[in-house]
């Protein structure tokens, strides 16, 4: 165990790695006093640790860290992106908790969004590609109520302002229109909470239908709804630049 500026890795790093939930989750876990090493209690996530420590996580002993592991996963309508749920309702995680390890997704979809969900055992790497400055663009086809005007559209792409939270550039543009609905394809790159919905809704029409159909280099393509599919080790490190994990000391310890 090492104090800060010492060698070793921050603890909520740690955490991430061993596919317990994300860094910033592991931050919140320690400084409410959920998290100990070496028997000792941490007050801060300001702290480091060497590869011997033993790390506990509410009673719990951590597990080894994990390869890096990263699935698609086609969300359907009507599950919360939340691994809890104060109302009580069905969650992503309570869908597949036979199918997959303890996971935690990368960005979210909100309960009547669909598609494109990526999912991860790292949470550190969830928490890197869910940053903006990653570059990654969140493409989604939506369907609207009304007929948007190429020059509404075009105003996206300056960024907008909504009930005081700024918006980055969205690209927005008009792929059909039937009747009373329109379909868009619109891409972004921040992705904040119901960022699409809300923009939308700034230009006088109601979504109902939306669609994520790629996530950076990943897409959606024809992953049936339900449907979950692990992306293979080289192609994640191609794509995100994660290296493969070695083994600590703790880790083989853990494993005889």
């Amino acid at each position: 165990m090492t104090a800060e500026g010492k060698s070793g890795e921050r603890i909520a790093k740690v955490i991430a790695r061993a596919g317990i939930c994300s860094r910033r989750d592991a931050e919140r876990l320690i400084e409410e006093g959920r998290v100990a090493v070496d028997g000792k209690v941490l007050k801060t996530p300001a702290f480091n640790v060497g590869p011997d420590a033993a790390i506990v996580v509410d009673g719990r002993p951590i597990g080894p860290a994990e390869r890096t592991r990263l699935w698609r996963y086609h969300k359907p309508a009507g599950l919360v992106t939340t691994h809890k749920d104060p109302q009580g309702r069905r969650t992503v995680f309570d869908a597949l908790r036979q199918q997959l390890p303890r996971v935690i997704s990368i960005g979210r979809l909100d309960l009547n969004s669909e598609g494109l969900l990526l999912l991860t055992n790292d949470g550190a790497l969830a928490r890197r590609l869910e940053l903006p400055e990653t570059g990654w663009v969140r493409r989604y086809r939506v369907r609207v109520h009304g007929r948007p005007e190429a020059k509404q559209l075009a105003a996206l792409a300056k960024g907008i302002t909504v009930e005081g939270i700024h918006y980055g550039p969205i690209e927005a543009s008009l792929d059909s229109a039937s009747g009373s609905n329109a379909w868009l394809t619109v891409a972004l790159k921040e992705g904040k909470n119901r960022e699409v919905r809300k923009a939308m809704e700034h230009l006088g029409f109601t979504v109902s239908r939306l669609i994520r159909v790629a996530y950076g280099p990943f897409q959606l393509g024809h992953l049936p709804v339900g449907g979950i599919d692990e992306v293979p080790g080289r192609v994640i490190a191609d794509q995100t630049g994660q290296k493969a994990k070695r083994p600590s000391r703790r880790s083989q310890a853990a494993g005889t």
